[in-house]
């Protein structure tokens, strides 16, 4: 109250300075400051006091929000969701949409409930991709991680850094959404605390009493609640998406991605020729692979609520193009033709749905996208000439042999410790860098895990020099071997130090027994 008084002031003074010097000039209606030396200094303090105080009123703002969030996250703190990296309540759906309680009048005896509690998340923002997925509670089996590790399986460290991946469990059952944030956290360690993936679900609140709904388009009542939440969902997890990045994306729990997705995408906006687009769409299927700005996240979303109780969200997103692009006087080709300038295609799909049970009880999701490409399962290079061998079994036709030749990938029978890889040249090489891939798109669970890289030098003083002595650069591992790396989340690559050259074999060795199987899609020597 004190600073709107201050500037009441200050604005009722430079009314009355501006009086005074309309009389001073007799009346000149010239639009200048006054000119008295005084009358100047004057205003100019009156001018600052009024600037000051429009900082102090923002500060004070700024203030009482923390501290109601404050409040919030302390009311909040007798729940059972466990606390993460960083377990933070942001109000940015009732900050951002005010309208909200025109929609969903619900809430209005429960304000707070349009907080996302934070459950993982290190707070990322400034990316340029954020990927939206919406996951509940499913019957008959969950493809959440196996989305995950598709979404991953190439992801260089600049897009690791460059993209947040929004898990948002669309249930209020707080220990079922402690298990999915347990989950994601023992698989996805690495990427939780990077800030790349974060898990939000919605408060108790949120969802209103869904048994009033009016059944319509003949789906039964089941139906008509399932898809209204879902409409609620992707609301919610638009309006927390909105401020992290510059392009955000809609996809789904249950989809395999074609790699090189991501620079794929970015690519495509950067290469379009008009910027005339509402949304694009990389999948032809329902609400999957539909990038937006942003920005435009608010707007489409408060369309959403304003219908969310009518219509599939995929009509609804059509409809705001109808809303935006068609003339009633006009045909319906006319309109088609209209709207397909806001929403652009890319082919061929980058991403697939494979779910056979959808989170609707007893509906099977049998469609599939015909314009997804096939999915390559290997990557082929020119590879120096070696003597391969390996302790491990192949499964059919994969062979070592098939796979260091760039016809196919290796897939090994269930390691156990002591089971090896040897690449043998037959004569000394000097081999610059190594690169093996463990893991494909459909079977990315079957990877190395704690096995090392070790290179064998021609010259045996040379581990003698690098791994002996007081301070070893590197440690040895049998056979004359010297280890010089390590597989990391399936993979394994680096450089080879010049000291250790020539070589006369590289080798893979598994030093603990896996439950799964074991692939390599990539296999890369470089002289």
């Amino acid at each position: 109250m004190r600073l709107n008084h201050i500037k009441l002031g200050c604005i009722l003074a430079c009314a009355f300075l501006s009086l005074t010097w309309l009389t001073a000039h007799n009346g000149n209606d010239k639009d200048e400051p006054p000119h008295h030396p005084d009358m100047i200094q004057l205003y100019e303090r009156l001018l600052a006091a009024e600037f000051k105080g429009e900082l102090l009123s923002r500060e004070l703002s700024s203030v009482l929000t923390s501290l109601r969030n404050l409040t919030i996250s302390n009311n909040n703190s007798s729940t059972n969701i466990p606390e993460g990296p960083i377990k933070r309540n942001l109000s940015l759906l009732s900050s951002r949409l005010p309208n909200a309680y025109l929609y969903l009048p619900h809430l209005r005896d429960h304000p707070d409930s349009l907080i996302p509690n934070v459950v993982l998340g290190q707070g990322r923002t400034g990316v340029s991709l954020v990927l939206g997925i919406p996951t509940v509670k499913r019957q008959k089996q969950s493809y959440l991680v196996s989305t995950l590790n598709s979404l991953l399986y190439d992801f260089s460290p600049s897009e690791r850094n460059d993209t947040v991946i929004i898990i948002f469990v669309a249930e209020t059952d707080a220990e079922y959404v402690n298990s999915v944030a347990e989950l994601l956290e023992m698989n996805f360690s690495k990427d939780v605390h990077s800030g790349l993936l974060e898990v939000v679900s919605p408060s108790q609140y949120f969802y209103p009493n869904f048994s009033r709904l009016r059944e319509t388009f003949g789906d039964s009542k089941e139906r008509v609640k399932w898809r209204t939440k879902q409409n609620l969902d992707y609301s919610f997890l638009m309006l927390y998406a909105q401020e992290k990045g510059t392009y955000y994306v809609q996809l789904e729990d249950d989809i395999v991605a074609n790699p090189g997705y991501s620079q794929t995408m970015k690519t495509y906006v950067r290469n379009l020729a008009t910027d005339d687009w509402m949304f694009l769409e990389f999948s032809q299927l329902g609400f999957i692979g539909k990038m937006f700005r942003a920005r435009d996240l608010p707007m489409i979303a408060e369309f959403f609520l304003m219908f969310y109780k009518d219509k599939p969200i995929d009509w609804l997103l059509d409809h705001i193009l109808w809303v935006k692009a068609c003339n009633p006087e006009k045909d319906a080709k006319d309109c088609n033709l209209q709207k397909g300038l806001l929403k652009l295609r890319y082919k061929p799909s980058l991403f697939q749905h494979v779910g056979l049970h959808s989170s609707l009880s007893g509906k099977l999701q049998k469609l599939k996208d015909k314009d997804f490409g096939k999915m390559p399962l290997f990557a082929a290079h020119t590879n120096p000439p070696a003597e391969l061998s390996s302790s491990l079994k192949h499964y059919q036709q994969h062979t070592l042999e098939r796979a260091y030749k760039g016809q196919d990938f290796f897939w090994g029978l269930t390691p156990t410790a002591k089971d090896f890889i040897l690449l043998s040249f037959p004569q000394p090489r000097t081999v610059t860098r190594y690169l093996f891939r463990s893991g494909n798109i459909e079977n990315n669970g079957d990877k190395f895990y704690n096995t090392t890289v070790a290179v064998l030098p021609s010259d045996s003083s040379v581990r003698d020099r690098l791994v002996g002595g007081q301070s070893p650069q590197y440690k040895g591992s049998y056979g004359g071997f010297i280890v010089i790396g390590c597989f990391v989340d399936g993979v394994a690559e680096g450089q080879i130090d010049a000291q250790m050259q020539p070589i006369s074999a590289l080798r893979l060795l598994v030093h603990s027994d896996s439950d799964m199987w074991v692939l390599l899609s990539e296999i890369f020597i470089q002289l």
